[in-house]
């Protein structure tokens, strides 16, 4: 791989043990898939932020960056273990508390925006479009490739934070045009209905199109929270975190329809939901927010929890970011939904906080939160909308 002067220079230690760290795993990196050289980038996310899955070995690595790293780039945070500052309502240890406070304080030693949200792109990094970066975290990575436009691999948590301290990451993959071509034309023949139905659609999606890119047909109108949410699905389930969908996201009108096709029909989604859904009644853990909500989301649960009350044996989540957090609480929505018994959970989500244990069987709006949930901290799952959500938690049933 080709490195400038001033690459070689950071490679070789004048800049200090964190870039040159970098470096090597950048240089690494490149080397094993082919980049001919190193592209700026203008931001990054970076993932492996939650105590839960770094434990104190990824501490120590973060701490030995830490002592002379500083960011090139802007550069936010994936969601913490914990609520940074409301963590003992929600049920998380001390000890875990002071490990997972360690991590952030390396963190923002090394100039990173303590964002803590999966959804940077609704809080102020916001690449646009064909701008080159090197993000973190599936859904996000999803997103930013498909619905904003932007260029970016799935980068693993050291090699985006190894791009922060350089400012550069490899020129492979998803940040050349010719890698970016969809392989697969998937026609959707399905009356979507209701929110749940876009996480529902892209299990069928991500299990069909198996590790490539879909050119999608048949839908003619999405929210950015539906597209949230079925990045989030579609990536967790199988395909590339990559679509186009004919006539809503960018890029899609320069694509030719691939001739392989599949399509997906009613019959499918109600397949999607019978294998996500466990043969449960009873739910004592409801969580709204993975992705993290946006301010939308959150007037929703508002409104569906006006005048009602949480069952105090159902622990109720909405996990959003701080700053939508902070909307909320002008607008009057938290307000709303802790009257009610409700709890946010601020900088976390249920993908990565320790809740192993905790909670027998949680009800969700969010396809990909049932994976995580049945497969890290088996619970068992089901998948709703925001009404569903709010019905099972002030009856404990769901129905």
């Amino acid at each position: 791989m080709y490195l400038t002067r001033e690459e070689r220079k950071m490679l070789d230690g004048e800049e200090g043990y964190a870039v040159k760290k970098s470096m090597e795993i950048l240089v690494a990196l490149g080397e094993i898939f082919g980049a001919e050289k190193l592209i700026k980038i203008s931001s990054v996310q970076v993932a492996g932020v939650s105590y839960h899955n770094l434990g104190d070995a990824g501490l120590e690595f973060l701490n030995e960056l830490a002592k002379d790293g500083k960011v090139k780039v802007l550069t936010t945070l994936n969601p913490a273990g914990m609520d940074l500052e409301d963590w003992k309502k929600l049920g998380i240890s001390e000890d875990f508390a002071k490990k997972q406070n360690l991590v952030i304080d390396a963190f923002r030693k090394m100039g990173i925006i303590i964002s803590c949200t999966c959804t940077p792109y609704l809080i102020g990094n916001l690449p646009r479009y064909g701008e080159h970066i090197a993000w973190s975290e599936s859904s996000a990575v999803t997103f930013a490739n498909s619905v904003i436009g932007a260029m970016t691999n799935r980068e693993g948590g050291p090699s985006a934070l190894a791009a922060a301290f350089v400012g550069k990451t490899p020129c492979y993959g998803l940040h050349l045009e010719e890698n970016r071509v969809p392989d697969v034309h998937v026609d959707v023949k399905v009356d979507l209905e209701k929110f749940s139905d876009w996480g529902a659609l892209g299990y069928c999606i991500g299990k069909e199109a198996e590790n490539k890119i879909p050119f999608i047909t048949g839908i003619k109108d999405a929210s950015i929270d539906e597209l949230k949410s079925f990045c989030a699905s579609v990536v967790t389930y199988g395909s590339k975190p990559l679509f186009y969908i004919k006539g809503l996201t960018p890029g899609s009108e320069k694509q030719k329809i691939p001739k392989e096709k599949i399509t997906i029909k009613n019959e499918d989604i109600r397949e999607a939901y019978e294998n996500i859904n466990d043969d449960i009644d009873e739910i004592n853990f409801v969580c709204i927010g993975c992705p993290h909500c946006s301010i939308n989301e959150i007037a929703e649960v508002a409104e569906s929890l006006k005048d009602k009350k949480i069952l105090p044996n159902v622990e109720f989540w909405v996990a959003t970011s701080r700053p939508i957090k902070q909307l909320a609480d002008v607008r009057g929505y938290t307000k709303i939904i802790e009257d009610a018994g409700g709890k946010f959970a601020c900088d976390t989500c249920l993908a990565v906080a320790p809740l192993k244990g905790r909670f027998k069987a949680v009800a969700t709006t969010s396809a990909k939160g049932c994976f995580y949930s049945r497969g890290t901290n088996e619970m068992k799952t089901k998948l709703g909308d925001i009404k569903e959500c709010v019905n099972a938690a002030v009856s404990g049933r769901w129905s």
